[in-house]
């Protein structure tokens, strides 16, 4: 059976700040600029999640589209929109949560529930601009 790809995007709202807490007031500013405001900032999310395998000849799909919405929303949406990243989340409480690193929780959360035969990326853009992929472990 030939491979495909199939795309599901979503959009979800959070604040975070960007900090280590291991360096001081200063170095944070300096390395994380209006990213570490102490009092967070927020950005208008854009996910989308691919999956590769096979064509099932049953049905058609490589896996069903409202499945994977679905997926999405339990586990990434419910958990994230429109919450404070830093504050409201078990994953960001200890961990940075800057693009790349919510890219890989969130590749994570659904491979974690997705078939393993199927290939996952993932692509996080924070803004128009500025995005980025994880294809795995």
């Amino acid at each position: 059976m030939p491979q495909l790809t199939v795309c599901r995007q979503e959009h979800f709202n959070a604040a975070h700040r960007l900090h280590n807490p291991a360096w001081d007031d200063a170095k944070n500013a300096r390395v994380f600029g209006k990213c570490n405001n102490p009092n967070y900032h927020g950005h208008n999310y854009n996910l989308l999640v691919r999956l590769t395998g096979e064509v099932d000849p049953q049905t058609g799909y490589t896996f069903d589209m409202k499945r994977l919405s679905d997926l999405i929303k339990a586990e990434v949406t419910d958990r994230f929109d429109h919450r404070n990243l830093n504050l409201d989340t078990e994953e960001f409480r200890e961990l940075n949560p800057t693009a790349e690193n919510m890219a890989v929780v969130i590749w994570r959360r659904l491979r974690a529930v997705l078939p393993p035969a199927l290939t996952l990326a993932v692509t996080l853009y924070e803004t128009d601009r500025n995005f980025v992929e994880y294809y795995g472990e």
